[in-house]
């Protein structure tokens, strides 16, 4: 598995669309750290963390692997591959977390796609990035992830 803290992590929140959701993303310890308060006014409703992963990360692979910990919060993973262009395109998969670190695993064909338009199955080989994500729901957020990997 990879640490969090060797991965480039991007901040975003729904204001990028008008929503009013506030938080962060940061390395703290050694380990990325989503904070902040999740908000569904003005039709928002997510912060999240975001990196790049390498060309072929996960083609071999069966599903992903996180190494977490929170606050009790179901949160998710959003996967954007070489085929999901628009913002609001990506493969969906949730996850429960507790005050102890556990790792999290997250098979293929659990992960949905947000739309439509988009194809129903979701190809490893073309995945470019994961998002860890508090998202959906009025909540307070406190998600850490330590490592994430592939099974």
């Amino acid at each position: 598995m990879t640490p969090a803290r060797d991965l480039d992590w991007t901040y975003l929140a729904d204001t990028v669309m008008g929503g009013v959701s506030q938080g962060s993303a940061r390395i703290e310890e050694g380990v990325l750290h989503l904070s902040g308060r999740v908000s569904t006014a003005n039709r928002g409703g997510f912060i999240q963390a975001r990196s790049d992963v390498p060309t072929g990360f996960a083609e071999e692979a069966t599903g992903l692997r996180l190494r977490v910990r929170g606050n009790g919060e179901r949160y998710f993973v959003h996967l954007r591959t070489r085929r999901t262009v628009l913002p609001w395109q990506y493969y969906q998969q949730g996850f429960e977390t507790g005050a102890e670190w556990a790792e999290v695993d997250l098979p293929w064909a659990g992960f949905a796609a947000s739309g439509r338009m988009m194809a129903g199955t979701l190809q490893p080989g073309d995945i470019r990035s994961v998002g860890v994500v508090a998202y959906g729901r009025d909540h307070q957020a406190d998600l850490w992830l330590a490592a994430l990997g592939v099974i």
